[in-house]
């Protein structure tokens, strides 16, 4: 029998769990973790040197050096999964005060998120960079580790409400006090491979970076997930207790 208090734990829990996962999915199916503002161009052979950016950007294979210039250059933004650029609508956009700008977006492919980082961007003779290289796989793996452990959770708690029994919210708990590590890791590896990038690859002049609300929100999914698995634990833990004197006083 679940009495009161560990019942509103449980719910309580539940809904913490829900938003964490929730928040987590949009931030990385979004790609506003990071986002770079350039200047406008007003010259001709500066906005045919962008077309040409943006084209191999949108067209041609990846390239890190080419997509990192079109990101700093075409006020870009970079999540998890996608690379955006603003590209103008009319063909001698240069020459208007206030162009019109659309975002264009191409997803990440699996095989060039495991893609080696290289000690020079673009140059391939350069070495590897390993632990640029082993942060993106990191950023790219953790979060989908991190809700492959609250679905599980989930599996869990749905078998021990069939069965009626409390016993496995402490390893629910558990699952989700490391769903709530590997979101925090995430955000660290992705700002740690940013701070790398712009180590080997500096930003042009005037061109500022900053970071974007799905990393925000990724963020807040943690403590989220870390207050669900505090309330699992402690209602496991609570009625494991009372259920125990129970059981003496039964006895005696």
């Amino acid at each position: 029998m679940v009495d009161n208090r560990h019942a509103t734990a449980l719910v309580i829990a539940g809904v913490l769990s829900v938003l964490a996962s929730v928040y987590l999915s949009v931030s990385i199916g979004s790609p506003h973790w990071y986002r770079y503002t350039s200047p406008p161009v007003r010259a001709e052979p500066n906005a045919t040197e962008l077309r040409a950016l943006q084209e191999e950007f949108l067209e041609g294979e990846f390239d890190e050096k080419t997509v990192s210039d079109a990101l700093f250059r075409m006020n870009g933004t970079l999540g998890l999964w996608w690379r955006c650029v603003q590209t103008p609508t009319d063909a001698h956009w240069y020459r208007e005060p206030d162009p019109k700008m659309v975002m264009e977006c191409v997803s990440f492919t699996l095989s060039q998120q495991f893609t080696p980082k290289y000690k020079e961007p673009g140059n391939h003779n350069s070495g590897e960079d390993m632990i640029r290289t082993y942060l993106w796989r990191c950023q790219f793996l953790l979060p989908l580790v991190s809700l492959g452990l609250v679905v599980l959770g989930g599996l869990l708690g749905f078998c021990a409400c069939l069965c009626g029994s409390l016993t496995p919210a402490l390893y629910i708990g558990l699952l989700h006090l490391l769903a709530g590590l590997c979101s925090l890791a995430t955000v660290c590896c992705f700002l740690a491979g940013m701070d790398l990038l712009h180590r080997v690859s500096m930003l042009p002049d005037h061109v500022d970076g900053t970071l974007g609300w799905s990393l925000y929100l990724a963020l807040i999914a943690s403590p989220l997930h870390m207050m669900a698995a505090a309330l699992l634990v402690w209602a496991a833990r609570s009625h494991s207790q009372s259920y125990y004197r129970m059981t003496v006083y039964r006895v005696a």
